[in-house]
């Protein structure tokens, strides 16, 4: 029997897409988003913390090729026909407020010029000179081109899932860690996270941009909002839920989009470890 295929034209249930609990808080009590379940993918919301997800996402496996993040973008592009409603007001906003200058100042007014890792780097070209660049890419086809142009610069990128590539890496290796993208299609929140404060060094951060569940937007296209892409999206995060999972791996959140938060797509988010006490 032919599998269905979502509005992007995917198709809508690999062989080895599992059940799973909430990433959020471990709890397997759920209630079944009917609205934003498309096909044979069930997006849920965790009945204990309220965190919402995709609860039957595919392996790494597909991941890698059939559902690499270059062609499920692409597809979603295409079928919604660019952005949402409140997308260009949003980025008026941050311009005005000279919220969208170059990222790479930014990341180096956090980081330094010293060693940062991109993890879901794509192509590798977030992370530009004077800073050396490492990377972690699941994409089969992405990761070659990412480590060629890392390995030309003093770094080198990974091959392989962000939570498990990620403990390949020394303890304190790294001066900053960006989350650009990523954290959105990151099954084990939690690892990836313990695994980053471990590879962070001292006085080190962390940048998070995710799709904002809570925005205005989404609220009121509902299925059509930008942020949902099936099956590679498999965790929509809200400014509240991101701080609770990222305060159990030992990390404090300063909100970087302040003003322009509610009708903002995205979660932009700065982390630094805990204090020891």
């Amino acid at each position: 029997m032919p599998q269905a295929t979502s509005d992007t034209g995917l198709q809508s249930s690999p062989d080895d897409a599992q059940p799973r609990a909430c990433p959020a808080c471990g709890s397997s009590g759920y209630q079944r988003l009917a609205e934003y379940s498309p096909d044979h993918w069930e997006m849920a919301e965790c009945t204990d913390c309220g965190f919402v997800f995709l609860r039957n996402p595919p392996g790494y496996e597909a991941l890698k090729e059939e559902f690499a993040w270059e062609t499920t973008y692409r597809a979603k592009k295409a079928s919604s026909k660019g952005s949402t409603p409140f997308s260009p007001v949003a980025r008026k906003i941050r311009n005005a407020l000279r919220m969208s200058r170059n990222k790479s100042r930014s990341y180096r007014r956090w980081f330094g010029d010293g060693h940062v890792l991109d993890i879901g780097c794509g192509a590798g070209h977030r992370v530009r000179a004077p800073m050396t660049p490492y990377g972690i890419e699941l994409s089969t086809g992405l990761h070659k081109i990412a480590d060629e142009r890392m390995r030309a610069r003093g770094g080198y990128c990974v091959h392989g899932p962000g939570a498990e590539a990620i403990w390949e890496f020394p303890e304190e290796t790294f001066d900053g860690i960006l989350m650009y993208s990523y954290l959105e299609h990151e099954t084990e929140v939690g690892k990836v996270l313990a695994g980053a404060h471990r590879a962070l060094k001292p006085g080190g951060g962390v940048f998070v941009r995710v799709p904002n569940y809570a925005s205005l937007n989404r609220r009121v296209v509902g299925p059509k909002w930008c942020g949902f892409r099936y099956p590679d999206h498999v965790n929509y995060f809200t400014l509240q839920s991101l701080t609770a999972v990222a305060a159990k791996a030992g990390f404090t959140t300063r909100l970087v989009n302040r003003i322009s938060l509610h009708i903002d797509d995205n979660v932009s988010v700065l982390l630094r470890k805990k204090p020891t006490s």
